[in-house]
């Protein structure tokens, strides 16, 4: 139990390890509408395509986006589950958040309450 629970984290570190660069987040939102070539997504930022590749390779790891040959280029195509992944995730830790500061509105509301009588 203990070792899924870690997996789990893990692949959700990478998931916001990968989102967490603006570059990262950019060749996504590219991938998404349509297939691109690594090379047309070099072409795209004032980096080096090495650094493009590696900005790939970050994503293909947290399943972002996923990579496959057709002939001599290497195409890339946004992963629309993981983005969903990624947002029920942050629809949770949403959610947690709210109930704590209503329980924390409840509690100061109380408070107040028994400091005027």
């Amino acid at each position: 139990m203990v070792v899924k629970s870690r997996e789990r984290e893990k692949k959700t570190d990478r998931v916001f390890f990968a989102l967490s660069d603006a570059t990262r987040r950019d060749i996504v939102t590219q991938t998404l509408d349509r297939e691109r070539s690594v090379s047309e997504l070099g072409r795209l930022y004032p980096i080096s395509l090495t650094a493009v590749q590696k900005h790939v390779e970050v994503l293909v790891d947290a399943r972002l986006v996923s990579k496959h040959r057709s002939g001599r280029e290497q195409l890339v195509r946004g992963e629309i589950e993981q983005l969903r992944r990624a947002h029920q995730l942050l629809d949770g830790l949403e959610a947690l958040w709210r109930a704590r500061l209503e329980r924390f509105e409840d509690v100061l509301s109380e408070t107040t309450r028994r400091e005027s009588e």
